[in-house]
């Protein structure tokens, strides 16, 4: 799988490569070039999996070349912190399903992606033998979960700045 800027100047970017990037050098998201089709078995098989089994099967089709081994390691990684086996629990109420996106950590849904994501920089880096520097300089969800997310990571310098208050003149 390779991805592309939305902005439509940068091609064939390996999933190592936008996860590191974050952004594309034209300044656009990074977004894979084609989108993987599931049929109605595969969803079917899907949905009688754990979170992280359901994950990785996702994942196979967007990371091109990763290890599999090492993804399943990673996706493992992501969810111990999280206070339920199931991770998203889908609750019926009403006759309407909701799913609980509060179990993780910080018990903000941010955390469902960003425990994945610091322990996938984690990875890459080791890999590559980089650093990589964060400035946390946020208020409410986003920051406590991004921090959280790579909080005693390898090779991952945070500096977290509280109450920070600016005046333009």
């Amino acid at each position: 799988m390779k991805y592309r800027s939305t902005r439509e100047q940068v091609f064939g970017v390996s999933f190592e490569d936008a996860v590191m990037m974050g952004l594309a050098a034209d300044g656009g998201l990074l977004i894979p070039e084609t989108l993987p089709k599931f049929s109605e078995k595969n969803l079917k098989h899907m949905s009688e999996l754990t979170y992280q089994e359901m994950t990785l099967q996702i994942m196979k089709d967007f990371i091109g070349g990763f290890p599999e081994k090492d993804m399943a390691e990673i996706i493992e990684k992501s969810y111990r912190s999280f206070d339920t086996p199931e991770i998203v629990p889908v609750i019926k109420t009403g006759g309407v399903r909701i799913a609980e996106l509060f179990h993780g950590p910080t018990f903000a849904f941010k955390d469902v992606a960003l425990q994945f994501l610091g322990n996938l920089f984690e990875y890459i880096l080791k890999k590559r033998g980089e650093k990589m520097n964060i400035l946390g300089a946020t208020s409410g969800d986003t920051g406590s979960a991004a921090i959280y997310g790579v909080k005693g990571k390898e090779n991952i310098n945070i500096l977290k700045i509280q109450n920070i208050c600016a005046i333009l003149y």
